[in-house]
């Protein structure tokens, strides 16, 4: 008898663990679009000269390329820490263009919805550099670090897309080693490859500096990472990635995050198409400033993880790009 209601129990323990799993996976069906919805206001689409004071329309990622590099810098509210960025990378630019006649380039920052005067210092440059040279796309409103980034890359001419952090963490000059291994990879702008700058050479001394809560969301967030979405990066979380622009166009018009979670996205995605990936370490100091709060951050990152092997496993998202090569 008491085993018999033991079963009991358990199977209506079983049925409803069942039940509201596939009431979260219909709520997750109904209310999610498979592809992503990528809006952008008419103000979004040009770009000031600062010579000329007249407003110009930006290229499409759709376009053939005109320059070999475009760098995408996504600030939010970086008035403080963008000028140290912008100077090492300008320097370093303008002295590879000058070793080299082919080398040409461009600096998008896509001010994402600044309260501060981040469209003022970035204007600074583009007037001292030239249109041609620095660009700056100013977001009507905060969309989020990933919003930001594709912004940008649908904006951009370069054969080549890097996206760089706006506090200059990473080394600007350490762009010739992630072109190198890119290079290995896919020799043409047309084919496809990732570089990506990692910091997991570090992750000792980083421990070693941490708090033990840090640490160990730290190794949580590797954890979930490995578990839910990508299991061949170390570091998925580094600002510093070179893309060709075929590869670019297929992952920024499938991306669907916008925040913080979106560089997992991405490299889900690439994982899913077969993309060829190259983890390069990069020197990386940490930089005062930091937008992210240490649990709340991880917490909410957590849960995007969770939601992108969800969706894609149920498939309630699904990847543009395959989409179009079916059409």
């Amino acid at each position: 008898m008491f085993t018999c209601c033991l079963c009991q129990l358990f199977y209506y323990l079983i049925s409803t663990i069942a039940g509201a799993a596939l009431l979260v996976i219909a709520g997750v069906l109904y209310k999610t679009k498979p592809y992503p919805n990528i809006q952008r206001h008419k103000d979004e689409e040009t770009f000031l000269d600062p010579k000329s004071i007249k407003t110009v329309a930006f290229p499409s990622i759709e376009d053939s390329p005109s320059v070999e590099l475009s760098v995408i810098v996504p600030a939010y509210n970086e008035e403080k820490r963008l000028p140290a960025m912008l100077d090492e990378c300008l320097a370093f630019l303008e002295q590879k263009s000058a070793g080299n006649p082919s080398f040409s380039y461009e600096v998008i920052v896509v001010s994402d919805g600044s309260e501060d005067a981040t469209v003022s210092v970035a204007l600074g440059y583009s007037k001292k550099h030239g249109a041609e040279k620095v660009r700056v796309l100013e977001l009507i409103e905060n969309r989020g670090k990933g919003g930001a980034v594709r912004m940008g890359v649908l904006s951009a001419r370069g054969r080549h897309l890097l996206f760089a952090d706006a506090d200059g963490a990473t080394k600007f000059p350490d762009y010739d080693k992630l072109e190198e291994a890119l290079k290995e990879l896919a020799p043409e702008w047309r084919e496809d490859g990732i570089a990506i700058g990692s910091r997991a050479h570090l992750e000792n001394d980083a421990i070693a500096s941490r708090s033990f809560f840090r640490t160990v969301l730290m190794h949580g967030f590797h954890l979930l990472v490995w578990l839910f979405a990508v299991r061949s990066i170390r570091d998925t979380q580094c600002g510093f990635k070179l893309f060709t622009r075929s590869t670019a166009r297929k992952l920024f018009t499938s991306l669907h995050v916008e925040r913080w979670a979106f560089d997992v996205e991405l490299l889900y995605l690439a994982e899913r198409l077969k993309v060829p990936m190259s983890e390069v370490a990069v020197r990386w100091t940490e930089i005062d400033g930091s937008k992210l709060t240490p649990f709340w951050s991880w917490l909410q990152m957590g849960t995007d993880l969770f939601m992108i092997w969800l969706r894609y496993l149920v498939g309630a998202w699904r990847i543009a790009s395959i989409q179009k090569k079916e059409n």
